[in-house]
């Protein structure tokens, strides 16, 4: 049956590969869990209530991405996006968090629209093979950024960031997991990084960095407090300037980083076409669209298509089959969450460290001999951490890509879409 449903041997994998892949996808990225509910309540949302549409919003996505699309890619709120609705939208501009889940909401319909018309898809071709392969390797560092910053090996200060107390118990931890993590791929143990994370974990209980929960079983959390508050919330507000700013926002960071995030991932995992695009792409965006207006209902900031799926992919995960278990874990996670909060970022980083090794593969290809190739490659790499967005790492690239060729006498190499992107792109720093 799995092997009708997914076509393992097609994508030469196996059970065993997809099902530890995603095991690995769902570790790296649980935090969210918990996190994302911690950010929303800031706003003056229910925190149990969030936790409970966190889970079901990212199991029952990821698990439309299994069937739907046959990809290993993984889907939840998205870090960056929650931020801006609770401290951006709600406390800095005042508005009601019934009012930035309807933003959310209309920004998933028009994803919707934007999807059926494949007009992202159309963004995903427009893209030169060569951003493709920068946006591999940008995610690459950005991801093990995270890792760094999770375990407190670096943190904020200095001029933008310095290094942090690496005599803290969260810091040794994640250091002893890269090593233990590394040695296991050395020796190409299958599930590494499965493996590390597990170690890790036990690790870290032992040094107090974590503890064993109180309880293994806990009873879901009401989502009354936020369900259906879309249809709640004063639409005459839709046609106000403000509320267009704020909705575009959502849309245009969404758009950017699911973009992002599937080409970088696809990229890795050699499932670009030889004309460097993505089959199915359609439906990979169409399942981020349904994500995001399911969760606005369920009462959650946008559903987003994770970079952190770039972990399983690592462990050998090439199908759906790969997002089917992680989206099961994440409602499994409904009754065990004791279990699952167990993990500290200590444990993950490792992970997220070395997944952003293998993302650095597709640099070999860049053409770096070419400048109007190689600077638009390189500010694409370079942005993405510095700025902590895949979608600011994207604007640059391809806005300098647009520029230098404009200028150096090779239009004809940017596409029309490259075109209208960065007159878009222009808008948006004007604005």
């Amino acid at each position: 049956m799995l092997e009708k449903l997914f076509k393992l041997n097609e994508h030469k994998t196996t059970v065993r590969t997809e099902i530890i892949a995603g095991l690995t996808t769902f570790m790296t990225m649980a935090y969210i869990i918990i996190v994302n509910p911690l950010t929303l309540k800031e706003a003056g949302m229910d925190f149990g209530a969030v936790l409970t549409a966190t889970c079901l919003a990212s199991g029952l996505t990821t698990i439309l991405m299994a069937f739907l699309a046959n990809y290993p890619f993984a889907l939840a709120p998205g870090m960056g996006l929650n931020a801006f609705f609770a401290y951006g939208v709600v406390i800095g501009m005042g508005y009601s968090w019934q009012l930035a889940l309807t933003a959310v909401f209309v920004e998933g319909i028009i994803f919707i629209i934007m999807s059926f018309f494949k007009v992202r898809e159309a963004i995903i071709d427009s893209i030169p093979m060569n951003l493709k392969y920068a946006v591999s390797a940008g995610i690459g560092l950005f991801i093990a950024f995270i890792g760094f910053a999770n375990a407190g090996i670096v943190k904020a200060g200095g001029a933008i960031v310095e290094l942090g107390d690496m005599k803290s118990p969260s810091a040794i931890l994640a250091v002893l997991g890269l090593i233990i993590t590394g040695v296991l791929l050395h020796k190409r143990v299958k599930g590494a990084l499965f493996i590390g994370i597990l170690i890790s974990t036990a690790i870290g209980i032992i040094m107090g960095v974590s503890k064993l929960p109180e309880s293994i079983i806990q009873a879901p959390l009401s989502m009354a407090p936020t369900f259906l508050a879309v249809l709640k919330t004063d639409w005459s507000t839709i046609f106000s300037i403000d509320f267009l700013i704020i909705m575009f926002t959502f849309l245009f960071v969404d758009v950017f980083d699911t973009v992002g995030t599937v080409i970088g991932v696809a990229s890795k995992a050699d499932m670009l076409d030889k004309d460097g695009k993505l089959p199915k792409a359609s439906n990979v965006l169409l399942t981020d669209a349904i994500g995001t207006v399911m969760g606005s209902l369920f009462g959650t900031s946008t559903v987003t298509t994770y970079v952190e799926s770039a972990s399983g992919v690592a462990e050998g995960g090439r199908t759906g089959l790969t997002a089917l278990t992680t989206g099961v874990l994440f409602l499994l996670a409904l009754l065990f969450s004791p279990i699952f909060l167990i993990i500290p970022g200590a444990a993950t980083a490792p992970a997220l460290i070395l997944v952003g090794l293998f993302m650095m593969e597709p640099i070999l290809k860049i053409n770096l001999k070419d400048y109007t190739e190689a600077i638009p490659a390189f500010l694409t790499i370079i942005m993405m951490p510095i700025s902590y967005s895949i979608a600011e790492g994207i604007v640059f690239g391809m806005l300098s890509y647009t520029l230098l060729k404009t200028l150096t006498g090779k239009a004809k190499e940017v596409s029309i879409v490259m075109y209208v992107l960065s007159l878009i792109f222009v808008f948006k720093f004007i604005v």
